[in-house]
């Protein structure tokens, strides 16, 4: 059973600023960024989806508009913020599972999904917890099946200033490209890779994507 009562990082850094985060991530262009990830996904009919970390339910939402015969779930630990979430796929007239919970101790079984997405949330993660979510995404993930993941890519090094450079803080260092591929591999990931890396807010602030997958089970 999940300690609910854990210390976790709000989608929007603070509990005040919930009403503000749908309206400025639309603002930086995180729409565009979360359809080229389902296009990365290459979700197909009866596909089980896992959003980790799915906040206020944009993306849930989103897959479920565009993929109707998808089953969706998102988690966060975040009430707040699944409230949200329920009451926006609520309007949507959509059918979405929504879970509270953390990502490096997820509540389900063994080969459950087809899909594991998140987008925006990985820097959330203390780094003692990041090798701990994708080693349960491993778990959770049916062979064949697939990690995608979407977040701000590092900027050491690029000499950013300004709202890009305060927006990616300490926890940012550890979203290096080695770093997250380094750590998909200790989870026990045989294949991954950094597919493309793309600009949000008018190509101020870099964003990554990445896919980590399983081979298809063996036939005796």
């Amino acid at each position: 059973m999940q300690d609910t009562q854990r210390v976790y990082l709000p989608a929007a850094g603070k509990d005040w600023a919930l009403p503000f985060y749908d309206p400025l991530v639309k603002l930086l262009g995180a729409d565009s960024a979360r359809l080229e990830l389902l296009e990365q996904a290459n979700l197909r009919p009866g596909d089980r989806v896992l959003d980790i970390g799915c906040g206020t339910g944009t993306l849930v939402a989103l897959i479920k508009r565009r993929y109707p015969p998808v089953e969706v779930v998102g988690i966060d630990p975040d009430p707040k913020a699944l409230a949200r979430a329920a009451k926006k796929i609520k309007k949507a007239g959509a059918a979405v599972q929504l879970d509270r919970g953390f990502a490096d101790e997820l509540p389900y079984a063994d080969e459950s999904f087809d899909r594991v997405v998140s987008s925006f949330m990985f820097h959330h993660l203390e780094a003692g917890n990041r090798e701990k979510t994708l080693r349960e995404v491993r778990r959770v993930l049916r062979p064949g099946g697939s990690l995608h993941l979407l977040d701000f890519a590092s900027m050491e090094g690029r000499g950013h200033h300004g709202f890009g450079a305060h927006l990616h803080s300490r926890r940012m260092k550890d979203n290096s490209e080695n770093k997250i591929l380094s750590l998909m591999s200790q989870a026990g990931f045989p294949e991954s890779e950094k597919l493309s890396e793309g600009g949000v807010f008018f190509g101020l602030i870099r964003v990554a994507y990445y896919r980590a997958w399983l081979p298809e089970k063996a036939f005796d």
